[in-house]
């Protein structure tokens, strides 16, 4: 199955319909897709892949490979509970941690953090959009929203059949923003039942991935996608992974105008279906509502 792509400029030109409704199947149908033309700078991306490398190889990857999980690989004794990564995670708002993070990469992540934030809030404006709200209903909901930011390398693995890189899992937040290794691949999502590779990275884009909070918020309409990583025997894989979450008071619950109507009778909704029926179903659902208040 191919991931769905999604060219960001096309919001804002003639093909602005057509684009919006490609990312809002690719949320409702998948839950994860590609950006290209994001306008992150990609001398940026260039430079903070190269700076997370120089300090992996500088300082992360001894202490990885003389902790005692990695001793364990090979009497394969490692458990099943903890994942093949190193990592470290950057604050960027409300509260920044810039001062326990590297230094060589607190300047650059600042200035990423700034430049993927103004991406985040493209999308969220586009599926709020999509679904009818306002367009700033994501933002306003998330209520002055959290941004951080992991930064991951899963190390290359001598025997990848006995550890995850990551264990399966949903996102708990937002919007998610990723921007990972060009060579070595390992990130998997499920859909359908079934494990979808996500290749490496083509000409800097984007992967994005809804998190629960975007499902609650938009009564299942959009979805968060179960994903994993499996470790890799021929390379170590980058992963610089933006968090555009709610902020720690937002209280989440679903839009209003996309829940389903509270209560009704049988056959009120039967009499309205009877003319509707060959319409869309989320629609039929709104107008129920309203009419049957």
């Amino acid at each position: 199955m191919e991931i769905p792509v999604i060219n960001i400029t096309q919001l804002y030109g003639d093909k602005r319909s057509e684009t919006l409704s490609l990312l809002h199947n690719a949320c409702a149908q998948w839950g994860f897709f590609w950006l290209e033309n994001h306008g992150v700078s990609e001398d940026l991306m260039n430079k903070m892949k190269g700076l997370v490398n120089k300090y992996y190889e500088q300082d992360m990857e001894k202490n990885f490979y003389g902790s005692g999980m990695a001793k364990m690989l090979g009497d394969e004794k490692v458990s099943s509970n903890v994942d093949w990564e190193c990592s470290f995670m950057y604050r960027h708002q409300p509260k920044s941690n810039s001062h326990d993070i590297p230094k060589l990469l607190q300047t650059t992540v600042f200035e990423y953090a700034e430049e993927v934030i103004k991406l985040a809030e493209q999308l969220a404006a586009a599926m709020s959009e999509n679904l009818g709200l306002d367009k700033d209903y994501i933002k306003k909901a998330f209520s002055e929203p959290s941004v951080g930011i992991k930064v991951a390398k899963y190390p290359k693995c001598s025997h990848p059949e006995l550890v995850m890189g990551l264990r399966e899992h949903t996102d708990a937040g937002g919007i998610i923003l990723l921007f990972q290794d060009d060579l070595v691949p390992g990130l998997e999502f499920l859909k359908d039942g079934k494990w979808i590779p996500v290749p490496p990275t083509e000409g800097n884009r984007i992967f994005v991935n809804l998190g629960d909070q975007i499902e609650v918020m938009t009564n299942g309409i959009y979805k968060s996608i179960c994903h994993r990583v499996l470790p890799n025997k021929n390379g170590s894989r980058l992963s610089v992974a933006t968090f555009y979450n709610p902020g720690d008071d937002a209280i989440i619950s679903p839009a209003p105008k996309l829940t389903y109507p509270s209560q009704y009778r049988f056959q009120d909704y039967l009499n309205f279906y009877s003319t509707t029926k060959f319409n869309d179903k989320v629609s039929r659902f709104q107008t129920t509502k309203e009419i049957l208040k």
